[in-house]
């Protein structure tokens, strides 16, 4: 069996329909453990991780105060040094949907996943953000544009999946495209997350962003390790999706043959 570490907290999700998700993937011979933060933590370090692959569903570094707006954490120097001996060590990780969220003090966390999402106006790479755009239940297409990759294996050329979006930067030039989505990319088909978290949600008055990315998912290196990011994941209707189940079970079995 494949063996698959998976992280959460910080965000809300549906934990019996994503637990019965991972459950299902049994019969692709990939079992999984689930940890919370702040007991994750203390895995993230090769010596301690006991998996195959590490799975981010977490948002870590990030204190809501509805209806004000969050407080930013810089991570523990366990977890930067526990992340830095997991790519020294080539272990690869698989990010979900919200990770791209995590650790918004942290530049370092959004080199490794690839982009981020950002709760209030940022700066990333030198360039100022306004915060990030996001919604709900968006009927989309995805298209595989790596057809021969391992992760995309099995899936069909294109498949429908209602989920939530976001309109945030990524950083296109050092990821291979995966999958892309024919979701809206505008700020007119998305909402401000700063208003939603100061108790304005699904508005965007004032608000406006760059177009967004129409990627939806990728692979890239992140030291010796490879990561798979996989935007969709928003709920029960992704985690009830059989194609996005090949997805999980595809990237977690093609991860694990990437350790060094």
């Amino acid at each position: 069996m494949t063996r698959a570490l998976v992280l959460t907290k910080g965000h809300p999700f549906d934990g019996p329909t994503f637990e019965a998700m991972w459950d299902s993937l049994a019969e692709r011979g990939i079992s999984w453990e689930h940890v919370e933060h702040p007991d994750g933590e203390a895995r993230l370090h090769p010596d301690r991780l006991d998996a195959d692959v590490l799975v981010l569903y977490d948002m870590p570094g990030i204190g809501f105060r509805r209806p004000g707006l969050p407080v930013f954490a810089e991570p523990p120097a366990e977890v930067v040094e526990g992340f830095g001996a997991l790519t020294d060590a080539g272990v690869p990780i698989l990010a979900l949907h919200h990770a791209i969220a995590g650790w918004p003090a942290w530049p370092g966390y959004a080199e490794l996943i690839g982009g981020r999402f950002h709760y209030v106006a940022s700066s990333l790479r030198g360039t100022d953000w306004p915060d990030s755009g996001y919604r709900h239940d968006v009927h989309q297409t995805l298209t595989v544009v790596e057809p021969a990759h391992p992760v995309c294996a099995g899936l069909p050329a294109s498949f429908e999946l209602a989920d939530e979006t976001y309109q945030c930067p990524v950083f296109e030039a050092d990821v291979t495209p995966l999958l892309r989505t024919d979701a809206p990319r505008g700020s007119d088909e998305h909402y401000s997350a700063t208003l939603a978290i100061t108790g304005r949600m699904y508005e965007r008055e004032g608000w406006s962003h760059p177009a967004g990315s129409n990627l939806a998912a990728w692979v890239k290196p992140a030291g010796r390790s490879t990561l798979v990011y996989v935007q969709p994941g928003d709920g029960p209707v992704a985690y009830g999706d059989a194609n996005y189940r090949r997805l999980l079970a595809n990237a977690v079995t093609w991860l694990a043959t990437t350790r060094p």
